[in-house]
């Protein structure tokens, strides 16, 4: 399992940092954002630390695929299942921890575009 002992999601994942976890799989931990811009507002991350979304699914296409079922899964155990599901990809367009994660956001109108 690689991980980045310095990333808070790395440790979120592995245990030891306390979170709000609505599911988990050997690959896949979904937990609750601590600044909610949605009703529904889970962070989907991978279990291996990896930058973005694109280093993930160029080493782990089966991992994103995971990410997307749990976040798809949450969505209708904990909304009624419609749901945005963003990744944000660099400082610039909002990234502020860098291994990757999806928002799962729903329980609202969304607009569009969403920027």
């Amino acid at each position: 399992m690689a991980q980045d002992p310095d990333c808070i999601f790395c440790r979120i994942a592995s245990g030891d940092v306390p979170a709000d976890v609505v599911a988990r799989t050997d690959r896949v931990v979904a937990f609750r954002d601590l600044d909610p811009q949605a009703p529904l507002h889970v962070l989907v991350v991978p279990v291996d630390h990896h930058r973005d979304v694109p280093a993930l699914a160029a080493a782990d296409p089966e991992a994103l695929a995971e990410l997307t079922g749990t976040a798809a899964r949450v969505a209708a155990e904990l909304g009624d299942g419609q749901f945005r599901f963003v990744f944000n990809t660099g400082a610039g367009v909002g990234q502020s921890v860098f291994h990757v994660h999806g928002h799962v956001l729903g329980g609202r109108p969304m607009g569009w575009p969403p920027g």
